[in-house]
């Protein structure tokens, strides 16, 4: 369901890795030795959890040297050619600095950032977002990263956007369980993540009460982009926020007859033979594109978590169980596609941005679909991994793996796209450690959300 539509077409770029540089150089004896290819990367590492620490380090590097230097919050697009469509190089995005956020904690934990510096930086964040514009306490989609103010992604979305606002708020909420119990200075960080929590008008976003909430509201244009939020899509963590909120709380009937569409969300599709379990819009018999599995889990923890419409393992699983099963079968016999190489969701693609999923497969993987999968397909997404790794520099740059590639049409572009980077570190973190489902999780208001919209989480 994003909204964003954009290509350049440019060739292969190359640079360095640099996060442990900017974090101090903070490197431990599990770090790989050797050699290096054209990359600088590792020709080999001694195990998988190795290969993981450097995945993580990488991506999640993104969010760390490559943040917006005022802000310190993530760039809506890193082009490493130095080619960006819209002059948007100081636009920094609300959604996509959640997952970066959340990515920030996996670095603090594994070591890769020092922890002090690692306060610092997300202290930075925190007073940044507080003078930032808002709207019912909600941000923008985008924001002037030297200003603060809003960035319009469109002409009357220049307001609040309720959904992109809670991705960033589902990154904070980790921070603030992570250090709610630590030295004065994370303490006071905590603290001012629980006011901006606290200063979300969720209930504002029914638009007079009804029985829905809508993802935009504008202070020139009101309620004319009309987006309620109906399921199933990427943006099930609204209903949890709004259901959890200690001060502007959305009640249960907003869940059940908006979200849930009064029962009608479910279904029985099952493609490869994997139930759905609900409805995905636009794409009901076939599964939307991946991301769905990836934004609103950052936090929100599938395992053992159902209610009276699915069991949500079973949904995020078999969403990219079929994903997988698509592209090992290829009906349209695209180069490339296989067991090591698979993923299909939103990203640049060779006719711009597109929500790639089975029914919209345009030839182009996009390597954020396995990587952040991992949680629910660990054999299959690793074996997507070192199958991305065997393609060497071509797909490669100094944040990653780039945003997507098409062997079928040769193209890949040294591009990267916050949305798609910022969700890698933090879902491998999730299968890994269950580090940010464990930190969301232990919210006490998440758990009583859960329980107001009929939720159980064992």
């Amino acid at each position: 369901m994003l909204k964003l539509k954009y290509i350049i077409i440019a060739t292969a770029f190359v640079v360095l890795f640099s996060c442990n540089k900017a974090a101090g150089n903070n490197t431990s004896s599990d770090e790989p030795s050797g050699t290096t290819d054209a990359a600088g990367r590792p020709l080999s590492f001694e195990n998988d959890d190795q290969l993981l620490d450097y995945i993580q380090k990488v991506h999640l590097n993104y969010m760390w040297d490559g943040a917006e230097p005022t802000s310190g919050l993530a760039c809506e697009r890193i082009h490493l050619d130095n080619n960006y469509p819209q002059n948007d190089q100081d636009v920094v995005t609300t959604g996509g600095s959640g997952f970066g956020i959340a990515g920030l904690l996996v670095g603090i934990e594994r070591g890769f950032i020092p922890r002090n510096e690692g306060v610092k930086r997300l202290t930075k964040i925190v007073d940044y977002l507080a003078k930032a514009d808002r709207f019912h306490g909600v941000w923008p989609h985008w924001l002037h990263g030297p200003t603060g103010k809003v960035k319009p992604f469109g002409e009357k979305d220049n307001g609040g956007d309720l959904v992109e606002s809670c991705f960033l708020m589902q990154g904070l909420l980790c921070v603030r369980q992570y250090f709610k119990d630590g030295n004065v200075a994370e303490k006071a960080l905590a603290s001012k993540i629980d006011a901006l929590w606290r200063d979300m008008e969720f209930d504002w976003y029914t638009h007079g009460g009804q029985d829905v909430i809508y993802w935009h509201w504008s202070p020139n244009y009101a309620w004319e982009m009309n987006f309620p939020l109906e399921g199933y899509n990427e943006c099930l963590i609204v209903y949890i926020l709004a259901a959890a909120s200690p001060t502007h709380p959305v009640p249960a009937s907003a869940y059940h007859k908006g979200w849930a569409r009064s029962g009608g969300i479910t279904t029985t599709a099952a493609p490869y033979n994997h139930p759905l379990e609900l409805k995905h819009n636009g794409a009901e018999a076939t599964g939307g594109p991946l991301f769905w599995a990836h934004y609103s889990w950052i936090g929100l923890d599938p395992r053992n978590l159902s209610d009276q419409y699915a069991n949500y393992w079973n949904v995020v699983r078999n969403h990219a169980l079929s994903n997988y099963d698509y592209c090992v079968a290829n009906p349209k016999h695209y180069k490339g596609y296989g067991k090591d190489c698979w993923g299909l969701t939103a990203s640049y693609s060779t006719v711009g941005y597109s929500a790639h999923c089975p029914s919209n497969d345009l030839g182009v993987i996009t390597p954020t679909a396995a990587l952040s999968s991992m949680p629910y397909t660990p054999q299959e997404s690793m074996d997507a991994l070192k199958g991305f790794w065997k393609k060497g520099p071509k797909i490669w740059g100094k944040y990653g793996f780039y945003d997507a590639f098409s062997e079928s049409s040769n193209w890949v572009v040294p591009h990267y796209l916050a949305i798609d980077q910022c969700t890698i570190a933090p879902m491998i973190e999730n299968y890994r450690s269950g580090l940010l489902w464990n930190l969301f999780m232990s919210c006490p208001e998440i758990q009583d959300g859960l329980s107001k919209l009929g939720f159980k989480t064992n």
